[in-house]
């Protein structure tokens, strides 16, 4: 199995009353809260996490992008991607990813991912998600019916631009461009594999199966409830002919490690806390705009993750209903070997991706928890589905360019 450390990068400076006084954590969150200094020091405390993930041991490095918000300050993954390049040594640099509609023309993504692939020596998992409504429909002012169709259009000009040999015209609904002649071009061939990050859509599932991709399910309400869903995906994968090899998935759990039990909850619990009640407050208006998900989705009964509806399922979480619920796997080493391996087998995912910094956990922690993980959980679990082949992991060069400073002064 590939486990790999995914980074929001929250904003962990929200005053105590936030989800009481303000109204949402994305879209119109207020400005005046944003402290420039202290975001400063957050980007570099958060590389520094990746980096040390890197460094201990873990498959792969994952970023995102979001847009108007305090839930994660990442609007470019790409130039934290960029600075991972010449920091990380083995780790896969996974972008989960660029919003393909949100680009004019999607041809910047096809460049930028094609550079990233390139100076990493071959590293790259290039991410396509539609992107959330908040970060679509209003903070970048997508029409939701629409969204969807811009999206496959762009996904195919990318795809394209990675493969065709030659200068090419491309004449789509949404994009009309001459010359499509993309320099540099991917090191992978024929491309970086493509990973499409998702919230449970029907039509999604579908479509990765028949283009071959990887389906991450990114959820937060923890692997309890993603099994329910992950069985939907597996007989849908049946039901079109598809093989479950279980590296078709992947999925993101929030984990936090410490030497007991009871450590872990005074150590993690209020940052915990922090992340759910803050970090996921959502107006319901801007959760869901109408046309954003499908009637087949509608219908099939999945319901989103954030708005007000979820905030208030939320409002009175303890503890005890975080790990009882599987919100958060949480405890000794060998408390989270016993429950994060039933999460593995329950979901049947090759890829697992481990939230280790939550909310406004501070960077001394966040270090400990993952060098908890790297070295008394990771070793158990690295071989689980052994027997099955990553066709979906990249392929670096086995010879990269060494990173130094050289030259005459």
């Amino acid at each position: 199995m590939k486990v790999s450390w995914f980074h929001l990068m929250p904003y962990r400076h929200l005053p105590d009353d936030f989800e009481d006084k303000y109204r949402s954590v994305w879209v119109d969150v207020p400005s005046h809260l944003f402290d420039a200094e202290k975001a400063h020091h957050l980007y570099n405390e958060y590389l520094d996490e990746l980096e040390f993930a890197d460094q201990v041991g873990f498959d792969g490095v994952c970023v995102n992008e979001h847009h108007n918000n305090a839930y994660g300050i990442m609007p470019s993954p790409n130039l934290m991607a960029a600075m991972m390049t010449r920091r990380t040594t083995n780790a896969a640099i996974i972008v989960l990813g660029n919003s393909l509609a949100l680009y004019n023309p999607p041809i910047r993504v096809a460049e930028e991912f094609a550079m990233l692939d390139v100076a990493s020596g071959g590293r790259l998992v290039a991410g396509m998600p539609v992107g959330t409504s908040m970060d679509t429909n209003f903070a970048y002012g997508q029409n939701p019916t629409t969204l969807r169709e811009k999206y496959y259009e762009a996904h195919d000009l990318i795809i394209k631009a990675w493969t065709e040999p030659e200068p090419f015209a491309f004449n789509g609904k949404h994009t009309q461009a001459r010359y499509v002649n993309i320099w540099p071009r991917p090191l992978q061939k024929p491309h970086p594999p493509v990973w499409i990050p998702g919230g449970g859509s029907v039509e999604t599932w579908e479509w990765t199966s028949r283009m071959d991709y990887v389906y991450c399910y990114l959820s937060f309400s923890g692997y309890k409830r993603a099994i329910r869903v992950m069985d939907g995906f597996w007989k849908e994968m049946e039901n079109l002919g598809t093989d479950d090899n279980p590296y078709r998935a992947g999925f993101l759990q929030l984990v936090v490690v410490s030497e007991t039990d009871e450590q872990a909850e005074i150590e993690y619990g209020p940052h915990i806390d922090y992340f759910y009640k803050k970090n996921l407050h959502v107006f319901e208006g801007f959760a869901d705009a109408p046309g954003y998900r499908t009637v087949r989705t509608l219908r099939s009964g999945v319901t989103t993750q954030v708005g007000s509806a979820a905030s208030q399922k939320r409002k009175d979480l303890t503890w005890k209903d975080y790990v009882e619920d599987g919100y958060v796997i949480a405890g000794s080493p060998k408390t989270v070997v016993e429950n994060l391996t039933k999460a593995v087998e329950g979901l049947r995912v090759g890829h697992l991706m481990v939230l280790l910094q939550i909310g406004s956990m501070p960077k001394d922690l966040t270090m400990k928890n993952t060098e908890l993980f790297a070295t008394q959980v990771l070793p158990h679990i690295r071989d689980m589905w052994s027997e099955y082949d990553d066709r979906w992991w990249p392929k670096p060069l086995e010879t990269r360019a060494e990173v130094g400073v050289s030259g005459d002064s």
